[in-house]
């Protein structure tokens, strides 16, 4: 009588754990089959390059202003305002009268004193043959000599005020000193130049090429020669690439040169000056106008990009969600630096072959169990920026 309930009480405890042997496998299946499937993008490291942007100024090449260089009255403006001219380019004409009949009397002095020197030295030439048998003094053939070399400097005297009044004369037409483009003129006809002071009457600007100049503070250059010197950044060989961004955001076609860098810091702005030469053969730059400069400065050869969908900000942290190797969703704490093409950089947090979720980073819980499901970064971009 007793075995039938013990046999019973065994059949009972065998069929329980098939039971349960039956239900992990299927609990396991449920479990995988529940966990939500998030878009996630494996950590690499890539080559980019470090760039600043910086704002500046255009300038022009070269600035001469043009003065007048003798006293006269302006007859003439030669030249149509805005125009491109050339070195030696006649662009005004002063009223030359007073300045040749300064030259005629100068013409005049030089003819009196050559006449003087040719009295002299015949004087000099008598008493010199004269002297030998004593028939003239020596004190008055030495006032020959005197007579001769004060004649000799009064020609050289009236030369030079002649050579004056020519250059005074070739001054009357005023021209550019430069090859540029002379600006608006600062005097019309009839108005009196030159009196007291060289009148400054235009300016003419060499805009081809032109220089842009910009400032960079003194920090961001130490930083910048530490990271160079640490490895944590790679030259690029003294070359640097400059684009410049125009004021309504389009990329100018040509990009510059570095044409100087200061070898000190400016104490007023905690900055260093430097100045890029551009080509502007179309004249688009005008000197005066505000442009920003994208400066390529060296590569970062382990930088880590992510997409910017995966990154969570608020005021304590930036942070990111991380599927570990149980498939569960971690917190991360990352610090980033700027943007590159639509991505982040990473400067800390991330270590190369770790999964970034960049699906609806926003709503993740940590240890959710999740199903990542592998995507390129790229291909992450198009979509977030797709009409």
């Amino acid at each position: 009588m007793s075995r039938f309930p013990v046999s019973t009480a065994s059949v009972v405890v065998l069929l329980l754990l098939q039971l349960s042997a039956c239900s992990k496998p299927q609990e396991a299946s449920q479990a995988a089959a529940t966990a939500p499937e998030v878009e996630v993008v494996t950590v690499q490291t890539a080559d980019i390059p470090a760039e600043v942007e910086l704002p500046g100024r255009v300038e022009a090449y070269r600035i001469a202003e043009v003065r007048a260089r003798v006293s006269g009255i302006v007859s003439k403006r030669l030249y149509q305002e805005g125009q491109a001219v050339k070195a030696g380019t006649p662009l005004f004409a002063l009223n030359p009268e007073q300045l040749q009949a300064s030259k005629l009397e100068a013409d005049a002095e030089l003819a009196r004193t050559e006449a003087n020197l040719a009295n002299a030295n015949d004087k000099l030439q008598r008493y010199q043959a004269l002297v030998g048998d004593q028939s003239v003094s020596q004190r008055d053939y030495r006032a020959a000599q005197a007579e001769a070399q004060l004649a000799r400097a009064e020609v050289a005297a009236a030369q030079a005020k002649l050579n004056r009044a020519k250059l005074d004369v070739a001054y009357a037409n005023v021209t550019s000193p430069i090859d540029g483009v002379a600006r608006r003129a600062l005097v019309t006809e009839g108005a009196l130049v030159g009196k007291d002071e060289a009148t400054h009457m235009t300016t003419v600007e060499q805009i081809n090429p032109v220089y842009v100049n910009f400032a960079q503070s003194s920090s961001e250059v130490f930083a910048l020669r530490k990271a160079l010197r640490d490895g944590q950044l790679k030259g690029s060989n003294g070359q640097l690439q400059i684009a410049l961004i125009l004021p309504d955001g389009s990329t100018y076609p040509s990009t510059g040169k570095l044409s100087f860098s200061d070898v000190s810091v400016n104490q007023a702005t905690d900055s260093v000056i430097m100045r890029a030469i551009f080509d502007n053969p179309q004249q688009e730059l005008m000197p005066g106008a505000y442009v920003r400069l994208k400066i390529r400065q060296a590569t970062n050869p382990n930088a880590i990009l992510i997409p910017r969908d995966a990154l969570i900000r608020d005021q304590f942290s930036t942070r990111v969600w991380v599927v570990n190797t149980k498939h569960e969703l971690e917190s991360r704490e990352v610090q980033t630096g700027r943007v590159v093409d639509k991505q982040w950089v990473v400067e800390q947090g991330l270590q190369p072959g770790e999964q970034v979720v960049v699906t609806n980073a926003a709503t993740q819980a940590a240890s959710a169990k999740v199903t990542p499901r592998q995507v390129s970064a790229k291909d992450r971009i198009t979509k977030a920026v797709a009409p």
